[in-house]
């Protein structure tokens, strides 16, 4: 008898979210499709209002609405169709089957309360226990995240802890009701260099040690590279590349890529004089233009790229693509 394939922990099919504004209806996810396994850490990047902060919103059904609605497609999590959900069984899957870290702790915790207070909030929500139990808990995962004397911190304010120590408190919430998919969306932005390596460690190590998927969300290809397994390319609220963190890094196939990954700064044996951009700007989600949405800042431009859309097909590495001249 041979074992049955492993299921997803997430899988999201041809997801569109429209958002209303003043200028009409603008798409900010158009036809998005990929999936996150189980103990899989899968990263996305793209420049600034590409999508990747919306996509993962979507998932844990945050969209604010009005003015945004997940206007077509499917998300499943753990086997449960999100879009379908009404608000108060989402509350049961928040925490529970996912959850997420946003890029700034300060925003995201409550200033008015304890971390003890929001953490055992959250606990009990999910879990029926007392809160004693739920404080012992939470005690417990502040020291799995690395905060000395968690004793002590639990009853301070999020003003009273450093940066790291707030993100590090997210990651705690996080994780308490041991979630199947963790989102993490720009987790090291507002820290310094050395407190963004020790946090992306300890999200690394969690993720390994519970076998979570993982989303990671940023615009930092180094942290990609160092973290990730795979990764999509996302650009104008489209998936434009999907590959294998390696083959990714060592073969870019789509232009974009290619220009992404020349303009991370590096020791080079030449000395250049300019560091390497994307010429151009990202276009007008409300006046997209006809044809490939790169195609005004792409290279190997072509008449057909102005007048037809590249769809996102399989390359011979695995991975996918969305270019008609691909590398």
């Amino acid at each position: 008898m041979t074992e049955s394939a492993p299921k997803p922990v997430l899988r999201i099919r041809d997801l569109v979210v429209e958002f209303k504004t003043e200028m009409g209806v603008i798409r900010a996810l158009d036809k998005i499709s990929f999936e996150v396994m189980a103990g899989e850490s899968l990263g996305i990047v793209g420049e600034s209002g590409c999508g990747k902060s919306v996509t993962a919103l979507s998932i844990l059904k945050l969209i604010p609405s009005p003015p945004g609605r997940i206007a077509e497609g499917s998300i499943e999590l753990d086997g449960i169709e999100v879009v379908s959900q009404p608000e108060h069984e989402m509350r049961k899957v928040r925490g529970a089957l996912a959850s997420m870290i946003f890029q700034e702790p300060m925003t995201a915790l409550n200033p008015v309360f304890t971390i003890g207070n929001q953490m055992v909030e959250v606990i009990r929500v999910h879990q029926k226990v007392s809160k004693t139990k739920a404080k012992k808990q939470a005690i417990e995962m502040l020291r799995t995240v690395n905060i000395e004397s968690p004793e002590k911190r639990i009853d301070q304010y999020p003003h009273e802890l450093s940066g790291g120590m707030r993100q590090r408190v997210m990651i705690a919430m996080a994780l308490s009701c041991s979630p199947k998919l963790l989102i993490a969306d720009e987790p090291t932005t507002a820290l310094d260099v050395t407190v963004q390596a020790q946090v992306m460690e300890e999200i690394k190590r969690l993720q390994q040690e519970r076998n979570m998927g993982l989303i990671l969300i940023t615009h930092d290809l180094g942290v990609i590279a160092e973290s990730c397994s795979r990764v999509v390319v996302m650009y104008c609220g489209k998936i434009i590349e999907m590959a294998d963190t390696g083959e990714l890094y060592q073969n870019p196939r789509h232009p974009y890529t290619r220009g992404l990954l020349d303009s991370i700064p590096r020791v080079r044996k030449e000395k250049l004089k300019t560091l390497p951009t994307i010429q151009g700007m990202v276009p007008d989600l409300a006046d997209l233009p006809k044809g490939c949405r790169f195609a005004d800042r792409c290279p190997k431009v072509e008449d057909r790229c102005r007048s037809e859309e590249p769809p996102l097909e399989d390359t011979e590495s695995g991975g996918k693509v969305a270019c008609f001249h691909p590398n």
